[in-house]
């Protein structure tokens, strides 16, 4: 069994200091938690995206600290070696940090190890005080989906020199506050290497170039397993949509002709007790 990956040997995982990048999956359930753990993944990431991938929201604004707490919990049942980092949702830490800490100590007791939340600098407050409990927090810039609103859509962040800065300077307060690692979605390579070599920690990278210090993408995407458009940054490794599909439709034409299921897929009982129930012979 391979060992259990833990905060700290996250933190220090810097690809300039000789370290491998790290991977990280999103999962959401027990059989996808065991896939991403056999795979070799560093970390699991229970994402807000359960919203779109899994329950089929348009956005991930829709779920609750109740729903992450949910799929944190089937997750952190397989044990998995890979570190369990849950997202926290929309509205969870935004109104207070007293309510940030409740909120983020729900996550803990249903079994992740860390929680990821979006943000710069008006979230220090929020970063300072799990930090403080002892909880460990993943910070997250750039595209910040919960964001979607405010920024009028799923857009690319960073463009232009002056926020390419801001962004620097946001990951290193992010990083001052306490935060192990920070996520970087959806900015220009170059502004991704550039946060990447001013911070101490780890950057993980989801359609922001080679150069962060990890990468992490959707389960769901990987696998193939839906047809919808995929943003650019997404590299399918398989097609199990298409393969489900053909099984199922397999399943269903053998149902239809009468082929499933055969004699040796159901159970038996001894003649005697056929022959008592007036079964033989019977049209």
């Amino acid at each position: 069994m391979a060992s259990k990956c833990t905060v700290p040997a996250v933190r220090d995982r810097k690809v300039t200091q000789g370290a491998d990048p790290l991977v990280m999956l999103t999962a959401y359930d027990a059989p996808g938690a065991r896939m991403v753990d056999q795979a070799g993944a560093d970390m699991i990431l229970v994402g807000d995206s359960v919203a779109m991938v899994v329950l089929g929201y348009d956005d991930t604004l829709q779920v609750t600290i109740d729903d992450i707490a949910h799929h944190t919990a089937a997750v952190a049942r397989t044990r998995p070696s890979a570190l369990v980092v849950a997202d926290m949702p929309w509205m969870s830490y935004h109104v207070s940090v007293e309510e940030t800490v409740r909120n983020a100590a729900s996550l803990v007791r249903a079994g992740a190890q860390a929680v990821k939340l979006e943000g710069g600098r008006r979230r220090l407050p929020m970063v300072e005080a799990l930090v403080a409990a002892e909880i460990p927090v993943m910070g997250h810039l750039g595209l910040t989906p919960q964001s979607v609103n405010a920024m009028g859509g799923f857009k690319v962040q960073g463009r232009d020199a002056q926020a390419a800065l801001d962004l620097v300077d946001a990951a290193k307060a992010l990083a001052h506050a306490g935060c192990f690692a920070i996520v970087l979605e959806g900015v220009p390579s170059p502004v991704a290497a550039l946060v990447t070599g001013a911070v101490d920690v780890p950057t993980i990278g989801i359609g922001a170039g080679p150069d962060c210090d990890g990468q992490v993408l959707v389960f769901h995407d990987v696998l193939g397993l839906e047809h919808r458009v995929a943003p650019k940054f997404v590299r399918r490794y398989a097609d199990l949509h298409t393969a489900g599909v053909d099984a199922m439709s397999a399943f269903a034409d053998d149902v239809r002709s009468g082929a499933f299921p055969s004699i040796d897929e159901g159970y038996r009982m001894a003649d005697d007790e056929v022959e008592a129930l007036g079964l033989y012979g019977a049209a």
